[in-house]
């Protein structure tokens, strides 16, 4: 019960904080409460307070199906940091935009609504998208080693605090450190704040 009550309390937190500022996942892309088989609703697509998916890591009280693609990662004979396969939270994300697990696939239920403009698994190209690395270590090291790349330590994000503070986890870039999938600041496409910003952040080039 007491698991349920710290839910209830973090998403009305969530609700009530977004809508203050006038944005929240209601009626963003994530909000699927529109939609048969959600029931209405929109946290339980993701989330729930009992039986959570427990090999889940880096999100509480995860519900969806995780992907067990085999990706073929981002490259560049530019790059210096090291990719592999994806993890964290980028896993969770693919769970869904990686073409094979559907959307609708959520509380042990096999579901058959897969996404319109997947994503992998090919991640060199993006599949139409803007193909961007995830799922590496970028540090201070990484920084001295690509003088193109601004100090995570040490640069600030304009969310308040440094790069690694607000954009990492731990110390990795992941698919949230760009996109905010609750739709916090109400930026297309579920972005952290203005793309031109965003990319500026993180590159001094």
């Amino acid at each position: 019960m007491k698991t349920l009550s710290v839910l209830i309390f973090s998403l009305s937190f969530l609700f009530i904080s977004n809508a203050a500022f006038g944005f929240s996942i209601v009626g963003s892309p994530h909000d699927f409460s529109g939609t048969a088989w959600s029931g209405g609703e929109i946290c339980r697509v993701c989330h729930i307070p009992h039986n959570a998916n427990s090999g889940s890591v880096d999100v509480p009280l995860w519900n969806h199906s995780t992907t067990t693609q085999v990706f073929i990662p981002y490259t560049s004979p530019t790059m210096v940091a090291a990719v592999g396969q994806p993890d964290g939270s980028s896993k969770l994300c693919l769970g869904c935009h990686d073409g094979t697990v559907a959307i609708d696939s959520f509380g042990g239920k096999i579901g058959t609504s897969l996404v319109a403009n997947k994503i992998g698994p090919d991640l060199l190209n993006g599949q139409g998208h803007w193909a961007h690395p995830i799922s590496f270590v970028y540090d201070s090291n990484l920084a001295i080693a690509d003088t193109r790349l601004n100090d995570p330590a040490s640069t600030g994000s304009t969310l308040g605090g440094t790069v690694r503070k607000d954009l990492l986890f731990k110390d990795k870039v992941q698919c949230s450190s760009c996109h905010d999938v609750h739709n916090g600041k109400g930026i297309s496409p579920l972005l952290r704040m203005d793309q031109t910003n965003l990319c500026l952040t993180c590159h001094n080039n």
